[in-house]
């Protein structure tokens, strides 16, 4: 009689431990279908592709700099240290640049003239998409309304007013300058904005996009602030 109810109570916790178990199991691995089409694969497996080629350009780069760094002498390699440090200047955006580029303006839109709408600030959600979408384009450099934009930029509301690098943003009319590194990347940037569903978003704010063909010698400020070396420090002559 103890032997049986015995074998009862285990069958019993057995049963218990494999039921939590299952539960256990399906929490931690629940089964969940990819439900995106094969298009949308291929596009996302397009965008990694180009991500890695990316990094694998700039890290041939690297390798070419420290071979040239290898087989300088001590003179010209200094020479190849300021080399690198105005590049870096240029990529920080803290010289003033021109190249080939397109010059967009941003203006109200002719309904809101028309019925005397109020134009305000262009508001930040919206800056901040179009960069967004312009930054699909590796290797510009851009201008908002006379403030240089790059990777140290930020787009905030300030007292209500859409700010760049902590400067308002004027109300619009205002002109946004983007330079590519060539005169074919220009036309691409140029005719991909041209079909972009970005300007129903400007619609929306009763602004538009006016949208200049590409020209050769687009010029873009400076960021006007300095930048510090916060680690870095310089060691004696000689040591």
């Amino acid at each position: 009689m103890k032997k049986t109810i015995n074998l009862k109570f285990t069958l019993i916790l057995l049963l218990i431990g494999f039921m939590i178990a299952v539960q256990y199991n399906s929490i931690e691995n629940p089964k969940q279908r990819d439900t995106r089409d094969i298009w949308a694969i291929r596009q996302e497996l397009a965008e990694e592709k180009k991500l890695h080629s990316e990094l694998l350009s700039e890290i041939r780069e690297l390798d070419r700099t420290m071979s040239s760094y290898r087989t300088l002498s001590d003179f010209s390699t200094g020479q190849a240290l300021r080399d690198t440090v105005d590049k870096l200047h240029q990529k920080a955006g803290t010289t003033d640049i021109e190249g080939p580029g397109i010059i967009i303006d941003i203006l109200p839109s002719a309904e809101s003239i028309a019925y005397g709408i109020p134009i305000t600030s262009i508001s930040s959600d919206l800056l901040t998409r179009f960069v967004n979408d312009v930054n699909r384009f590796k290797g510009i450099d851009m201008e908002i309304d006379g403030k240089r934009y790059n990777v140290l930029s930020s787009i905030r509301v300030i007292n209500g007013s859409t700010s760049v690098n902590g400067l308002n943003v004027s109300t619009p009319p205002f002109k946004i300058k983007i330079i590519s590194q060539t005169l074919a990347d220009s036309e691409k940037l140029y005719n991909y904005l041209l079909a972009s569903s970005i300007h129903d978003d400007f619609y929306l704010d009763n602004l538009i996009l006016d949208i200049k063909p590409p020209e050769k010698g687009v010029i873009i400020r400076a960021w006007p602030e300095k930048l510090e070396n916060l680690y870095l420090n310089e060691l004696p002559k000689g040591e």
